[in-house]
């Protein structure tokens, strides 16, 4: 009984440590990333960067961290004045994560909006 209940303890052990140097990183990444988004909108906000520049921007730093995504799934929206209006960027992704027997598509959300001060 005791070498059953120490298999079991050594197989949740090694489980838990697999599940989570699966898992683990597309949430890091996903965080990182959000953080950049918001960053890009914020500095965006008080410059004359065209959608486009600011698109390419975003897709520059998501190839930096890993993060799948098209040019074409990240949409940037200004409204309001060039300089100080508000600026919208929404980047949704999925990754996809094969563990054995139950393949998970993990579903992330970058989008981020910055308004201008005056």
């Amino acid at each position: 009984m005791n070498n059953l209940k120490m298999f079991f303890g050594i197989f949740v052990v090694v489980a838990s440590a697999y599940l989570s140097i699966k898992l683990v990183p597309p949430y890091f990444e996903s965080y990182q990333f959000r953080d950049a988004v918001k960053d890009e909108a914020t500095r965006a906000t008080y410059t004359t960067k065209s959608e486009a520049d600011i698109r390419a921007s975003v897709l520059r730093r998501a190839k930096d961290y890993d993060i799948p995504i098209a040019e074409d799934d990240i949409q940037v929206m200004r409204s309001g004045a060039q300089t100080n209006g508000t600026i919208v960027i929404r980047a949704e992704y999925v990754v996809h994560v094969d563990l054995p027997g139950y393949p998970v598509d993990l579903h992330f959300d970058a989008s981020t909006e910055n308004r201008g001060v005056f």
